[in-house]
């Protein structure tokens, strides 16, 4: 499978698009941005920073100080696609936040969401 398109997108494109999902269940954008700082490694500063250059998704998870070593506790499907049985490792960490907003958006909490 092609992924590159994928990997090519603006986080700044899509991260607007994170934060309305959230927020049209009742849940924030500090929430959306914990939940990107725990996966991530990333400060509130470098998140924005990350956003203010518009960086496609391969420099933002490449760009990413350390993810976070409970990933592999996420597990589920995301878009037709078991998360822990995704072989690329790039396109794993993309669809790793894209569930953990989907549970965001589903109402779970974020105790749960960040496998604490």
């Amino acid at each position: 499978m092609d992924n590159t398109r994928v990997y090519r997108m603006i986080f700044a494109g899509v991260y607007p698009l994170y934060i309305q999902k959230a927020e049209k269940k009742g849940r924030t954008k500090e929430e959306v941005d914990e939940i990107i700082y725990w996966l991530t490694g990333y400060t509130k500063a470098y998140l924005q920073k990350q956003i203010d250059t518009r960086v496609d998704f391969e420099t933002f998870f490449a760009k990413a100080p350390k993810l976070n070593p409970n990933v592999s506790k996420i597990t589920g499907v995301i878009c037709g696609y078991r998360v822990e049985e995704i072989e690329d490792p790039l396109m794993q960490k993309v669809r790793y936040l894209d569930k953990l907003i989907d549970e965001l958006a589903k109402g779970k909490a974020m105790e749960k969401i960040l496998r604490k």
